[in-house]
């Protein structure tokens, strides 16, 4: 063992906070010193090496820390310092002992951060927490799995059910997970993707059909403008730097829209590089647009609206009429509706000047293959869906989608979140996959809608869900309205987690509680018919495998389809319609009934073993072909909202910090906006400051405005000046998640509208600017 789990908690107080300049590039020598040192020290010489050199390579093990793409040249080191940091916290030799359980009670264990939690090392065994008790206890596997199904077969109904899924798990689990729920009669299948992208599925699904990446790796480098909207490359998906870096040496213009200054988006020193290591590097951004948060809809229109100026002035130059003609409909709708698009409004809801507009639109004007790509910076507003649908029609207006270099590209951020929706995790999955699950295994599934994130919450805390089962994830903090969340899931009778390690979701139960330990996207996974191997799919629909390299930490260790196929057998026995005893014996099998399914996964076991996996169909993207209600791409007329900030208010986005991945948290520190030894920051324009009365490094309490009347708040926060948009504010995730109300979602998709909360600061009430809730770590909330 190199490591060892740290015994004290790390203090979370904000008065203890060192904050520094924000950083104007991003990568260069530190990434790989932060990336590379705690890697050898937490996993050794040897092993890190192994891993790092593996990680995105063909024969290698797939990163889980994002789902970019991979080139089809691939360097020795194709990886990024998140990438190194994922690795290194999944893959450490620090293991959770038994005795841990006994000594620490899930009372006490609440009290600690959810660093800590994540620092006490890997979960080997599986343990389980009777009703009445407050200590997890070690319990065999077979127990587990008749425990499970014992309270599954109880139940009036399979709806009181909920199977969460998480986005690292593999297509193939995916497959099976789903599988599982609806062959026990449910339809009740949310999952991470209901938070973050879900807007982007609706609005695409909706106007060209589909609602994946309409590009592929290699059209960043053909491209003449990327518009970057909503996004942080730099810390969520840094490999897409080196994309941005091919695509501006090969003379594309970069525009950024972002509330926040990000330093990934200004400069890239690529460490891979001479440049990178010893130069100034490369700037990105030739226009950096520090939008008002939600006014991105206003801005496409805006663009629009000049685009059809332009084409009034120089008839027949402008718009791509044959495209346009032969594969779109309502021009003439969307042209008659922006004719009198009110410019004051543009300005107010933007917060840009009238001068930074017209030079984007001369950009997009000259640009004759455009790539707009974005990630929850738009999808998590209240009107995503109509924001993004405007993305799409500027996109529509030159043809800007099925030619290469042009193209919407939806980034997701988590590993195979995307495959896991092909696999039929979704709770509205269409009747064509539905009738193909019962035509391959004879079945018949049900077809009713099942809950979403936001649903299941509700359904919780209405007392509908009597089991949760969850394969990976921590959606007690990953959801909105933290306290919310947290009365939902103890009034659950069985919670179920399918981990690799701690986290709060482990303590946030009700009667009682199962913890199932699982192998590691890193570890080699061993069945009866030998090593196995597993697929995903990256944000540009590029299937390939991804292999396990190391040996597992622990021989008590399940993999996630032998966890899967425990709980089927034990649920509806080996006499059923699947055999499911041959998912778990030969991933091959699962493939197999995957090609019979999904269209699109022909041949799945012989093209998945070629050098680069292969490419997902793709009708818009590959013969401009829509399957939409109308047969083509539809430019639509949206009447956007503007987002009201009454005076004294500001608007709140959450975001991540560099040294996290969603919840896991690798560090207090996010070098890039300067901030050190702390997370509880709330970031505001210093302008901002001026007019409501803070001083900078003041400690605030920060309070969320909803029409529900509760008073949702976080306490002991330190206010920083910071170059962001006028009136609006940023904090990170999870950490201000208790400030958005559940109710507060984007409209049609349902997600959680963390982008966009009205909030005002007070002066912080408790001595110290300590947390309300007495804990470090924890999440205070108000008057619930």
């Amino acid at each position: 063992m190199t490591g060892k789990a740290p015994v004290q908690d790390i203090d979370e107080d904000a008065t203890a906070m060192e904050v520094g300049e924000p950083k104007h590039w991003a990568a260069g020598v530190p990434g790989v010193l932060h990336s590379m040192v705690p890697a050898i020290k937490d996993m050794g010489l040897s092993r890190a090496l192994t891993l790092v050199t593996d990680m995105n390579q063909k024969d290698g093990f797939d990163c889980m820390s994002c789902a970019w793409a991979d080139p089809e040249e691939r360097k020795t080191f194709e990886f990024c310092e998140n990438g190194a940091k994922a690795v290194t916290w999944e893959a450490t030799p620090v293991t959770i002992p038994t005795s841990f359980w006994a000594e620490n009670s899930i009372t006490s264990l609440e009290g600690k951060s959810e660093y800590w939690l994540g620092m006490q090392g890997r979960l080997i065994e599986p343990v389980y927490k009777p009703k009445g008790s407050d200590n997890y206890e070690p319990i065999t596997w077979d127990a587990a799995f008749a425990l499970i199904a014992e309270r599954l077969k109880a139940m009036d109904s399979p709806n009181e059910a909920t199977f969460y899924t998480s986005g690292r798990t593999a297509n193939e689990t995916a497959f099976a997970y789903q599988l599982l729920a609806r062959t026990f009669g449910t339809n009740n299948l949310p999952d991470c993707s209901n938070m973050c992208h879900e807007s982007t599925g609706k609005a695409l699904g909706e106007v060209i059909g589909i609602g994946k990446n309409t590009i592929a790796y290699k059209d960043f480098e053909k491209a003449d403008l990327i518009i970057i909207m909503g996004q942080n490359p730099g810390t969520n998906h840094p490999r897409m730097l080196t994309a941005l870096e091919e695509a501006k040496q090969a003379g594309a213009e970069i525009v950024a829209v972002n509330p926040l200054m990000e330093a990934g988006l200004v400069r890239y020193k690529n460490p891979q590089t001479v440049r990178g290591i010893l130069g100034k590097g490369t700037g990105l951004a030739d226009q950096y647009l520090q939008i008002r948060a939600g006014g991105d809809g206003w801005l496409m229109k805006a663009i629009s609206q000049k685009v059809f100026q332009a084409e009034d002035a120089r008839p027949g130059t402008v718009l791509d009429h044959a495209f346009l003609d032969e594969h779109c409909s309502g021009l003439d709708e969307f042209r008659e509706h922006v004719k009198d698009l009110d410019h004051e409004m543009v300005l107010r809801a933007t917060g840009l000047t009238q001068a930074q507009i017209d030079e984007l639109a001369e950009r997009y004007l000259r640009a004759d293959k455009v790539i707009i790509t974005w990630a929850m910076g738009l999808t998590q507003h209240r009107d995503a869906v109509r924001i993004l649908k405007e993305v799409i029609n500027l996109l529509l207006l030159r043809g800007n989608i099925g030619k290469p270099g042009a193209g919407a590209s939806p980034i997701r951020g988590h590993s195979n979140v995307q495959g896991d929706r092909t696999m039929g995790i979704w709770e509205q999955m269409p009747e064509k996959f539905l009738a193909a699950l019962d035509k391959e295994f004879g079945t018949t599934v049900p077809r009713a809608h099942g809950y979403d994130v936001v649903q299941s919450v509700e359904a919780m805390l209405a007392g509908k869900t009597k089991v949760w089962i969850s394969m990976g994830g921590n959606l007690v903090s990953a959801v909105s309205d933290t306290h919310a969340a947290e009365e939902g899931f103890r009034k659950v009778g069985l919670n179920v987690q399918i981990s690799t390690k701690l986290n709060r979701n482990h303590l946030t139960v009700g009667d009682e509680a199962l913890i199932l330990p699982v192998l590691g996207r890193t570890e080699i996974d061993m069945q009866a018919a030998g090593p196995q191997m597993l697929s995903v799919e990256d944000s540009v629909c590029a299937i390939h495998s991804t292999r396990g390299k190391v040996k597992p930490i622990s021989p008590l260790l399940r993999s996630e389809m032998s966890v899967v196929v425990g709980i089927a057998r034990a649920l509806l026995g080996d006499d059923g319609p699947v055999d499911w005893a041959s998912f778990e014996r030969d991933y091959d099998v699962v493939r197999d009934h995957i090609e019979h399914v999904i269209p699109g996964f022909d041949d799945f076991n012989k093209r998945l073993h070629a050098d680069n996996g292969f490419i997902l169909p793709h009708g818009p993207r590959d013969s401009r072909t829509f399957p939409t209600a109308t047969g083509k791409a539809m430019i639509t007329v949206n009447d956007l909202e503007y987002l009201d900030c009454p005076p004294g208010r500001l608007l709140l986005q959450s975001m991540r910090a560099h040294d996290q991945f969603n919840t896991t948290i690798y560090s207090l520190d996010d070098r890039y906006r300067g901030i050190k030894k702390s997370r509880r920051v709330i970031f505001v324009h210093p302008d901002d400051l001026a007019d409501l009365g803070f001083a900078d490094g003041a400690i605030v309490d920060v309070h969320s405005e909803y029409t529900d009347g509760v008073d949702r708040a976080v306490h002991g926060f330190k206010v920083v000046a910071f170059p962001t948009s006028r009136g609006c504010a940023a904090t990170y995730f999870p950490e201000g998640n208790p400030l958005v109300p559940l109710g507060l979602t984007a409209l049609g998709s349902n997600t959680p509208a963390s982008k966009g909360v009205v909030i005002r600061l007070e002066p912080a009430a408790t001595a110290g600017g300590a947390d309300a809730a007495g804990a470090p770590g924890t999440l205070a909330t108000a008057g619930r």
